[in-house]
C-alpha cells in the first residue's frame, strides 16, 4: 500500500506542478500584455523565464545529485519558481520593464525542476522492475499539463483577468510541494551510503574521501551525455526534433486562421495534439516492453515529419489529421526518451543527466520558434515543411551518431 500511495503522489505532484509550468508561460503572455499593453513586453517575459533554463538545468541537476535529500531541495526550487512567478506579476507596471524580465530570468533558471529535476527522482519510488510502466504514468503527466495547462490559463484570464492566471499557475506548483518534500532519499544513496562507510573503516580514520568540485561534477554529467552511445543519440535525436515541435508551434495560429478562419482555432489543434499523445501514452503505460525505446525514439520523428506535411496542404480534414498524428509521435517519443535516460543515466548523475537534456530541448524548443515566425509570415507551408526537414535530420543524427563512436 505505502509504494502504490508513494506512486501516486508522486504523479500527482509531478502533474500538478508540471500543469503550473505549461500555465505560466500564456499567463505570462496574457499577463504582459494586459497590464504593459505591449506584445513586445509579453514576448520578453516569455522569453527571458525559457533562455534561462539552458543555465539551470545542469546547476540544478548537480545540486540535486549531491544532496542528501534531492526531495527536500526540489520543493525548495519548486517554491522559489512559483514566488518568482508572483514577483514578475507584482512588478509589471511598477518595476522597470528591464527589471521584470531580470526576475523572469533568474526564476527560469529553476525552471528545469517542473520536468527533469522531478522526472529523476522516479527510481526512489518505485522498483527497477515496475520502471517500464511508471516510465509511461510519468510521460503522461507532460501530456496531461499541455493539455490542461494553457486552457485553464485562457478561461481564468477571460473570467478573471490574466493576473489571476498567473496567480493560479503559482498555486498549482505549491501544491506539489508536499509530494516533493516527502520524496524518499532511494535505496541506492542508502546502500552507497553503507559502502562508503565500509571503506571509511577501513582507512581506520571514518573520514570521507574530498567530495568533488562542482565544476568537475558539472564536467562529468556533460561526458555521460556525450560519451554513452545511446544516451547521446536519444539527446541529439530529442533535441533537433523538439526544434521542430517549436516550429509547429509556432505556426499554429496562422495554421488556424488559414484551415480554419480563425488564429483561436490553431490552440484546438494543440488541444487534439496533447490529447493524442496522452491516448498513446496510456496504450504504451499497457504494454510498456511492446517496442524498444531507442526504436520509438527515431521513428516518432517519421511521424512528427508525415505530420507537418499533413499541415503544409492547409485543408481542415488533414490538418486535423496532422494533429493527431504529431500527438502519437511526440507522446511516446518523450516516454521513450525518459527510459533511456533512466536506463543509461549513472546513479550519482542521473538528475544532472535529466536537467540538461530538459534544459536542451527548451532551448531546441525557443529555436525553432524564433526561426519559425519570421519563415511563417513570409510563407507558412515553407515553414512547416522546412518543419518536417527538421524531422528528417532528427531521425537521421540519430542513425549516424549511432554508427560512429561516442
Amino acid at each position: 500500500m505505502k509504494r502504490r500511495y508513494a506512486m501516486g503522489s508522486f504523479l500527482a505532484g509531478a502533474a500538478a506542478a508540471r500543469a503550473g509550468d505549461e500555465m505560466s508561460g500564456p499567463a505570462l503572455l496574457l499577463a504582459g500584455y494586459a497590464v504593459g499593453g505591449s506584445a513586445t513586453e509579453a514576448s520578453a517575459l516569455l522569453a527571458g523565464i525559457t533562455v534561462s533554463a539552458a543555465v539551470g538545468g545542469p546547476l540544478l541537476g548537480v545540486l540535486l545529485d549531491r544532496s542528501p535529500r534531492p526531495g527536500r531541495l526540489l520543493a525548495r526550487a519548486l517554491a522559489l519558481y512559483g514566488t518568482g512567478l508572483v514577483l514578475i506579476l507584482l512588478s509589471l507596471g511598477r518595476l522597470p520593464l528591464e527589471l521584470t524580465v531580470l526576475i523572469a530570468v533568474f526564476t527560469g533558471l529553476l525552471g528545469p525542476a517542473l520536468s527533469g529535476g522531478w522526472t529523476a527522482q522516479l527510481p526512489r519510488v518505485v522498483p527497477r522492475e515496475r520502471m517500464p510502466r511508471a516510465n509511461a504514468l510519468d510521460a503522461m503527466t507532460f501530456s496531461l499539463a499541455s493539455l490542461v495547462g494553457p486552457a485553464l490559463a485562457g478561461a481564468l484570464a477571460h473570467l478573471l483577468g490574466a493576473p489571476a492566471a498567473v496567480v493560479a499557475s503559482a498555486t498549482l506548483i505549491a501544491f506539489a510541494l508536499p509530494a516533493a518534500w516527502t520524496l524518499p532519499m532511494g535505496r541506492d544513496q542508502d546502500r552507497d551510503r553503507g559502502q562508503d562507510g565500509g571503506r571509511d573503516q577501513d582507512r581506520g580514520r571514518g573520514k570521507s574521501p574530498p567530495a568533488a568540485s562542482l565544476t568537475a561534477d558539472l564536467a562529468a554529467g556533460i561526458r555521460a551525455i556525450t560519451r554513452t552511445r545511446p544516451l547521446a543519440r536519444a539527446t541529439l535525436t530529442s533535441v533537433v526534433s523538439c526544434t521542430g515541435l517549436g516550429m509547429l508551434v509556432t505556426c499554429t495560429p496562422l495554421l488556424g486562421e488559414r484551415a480554419f478562419g480563425s488564429a483561436a482555432e490553431g490552440t484546438l489543434l494543440l488541444t487534439c495534439t496533447a490529447v493524442s499523445a496522452l491516448a498513446a501514452n496510456a496504450v504504451l503505460a499497457r504494454r510498456p516492453r511492446t517496442i524498444a525505446p531507442d526504436t520509438i525514439i527515431w521513428s516518432s520523428t517519421l511521424l512528427l515529419a508525415v505530420a507537418l506535411v499533413l499541415s503544409a496542404t492547409s485543408h481542415p480534414v488533414l490538418v486535423i489529421a496532422a494533429a493527431l498524428t504529431a500527438g502519437v509521435g511526440e507522446g511516446p517519443q518523450l516516454a521513450a526518451l525518459l527510459a533511456i535516460r533512466h536506463r543509461e543515466s549513472p546513479e550519482r548523475l542521473r538528475s544532472q543527466v535529466f536537467t540538461t537534456g530538459a534544459s536542451l530541448k527548451i532551448t531546441g524548443f525557443a529555436l525553432g520558434a524564433a526561426v519559425a515566425g519570421p519563415l511563417a509570415t513570409h510563407s507558412l507551408p515553407t515553414a512547416l515543411l522546412t518543419a518536417a526537414g527538421v524531422q528528417l535530420v532528427a531521425a537521421l543524427s540519430f542513425h549516424v551518431l549511432g554508427a560512429g563512436s561516442c
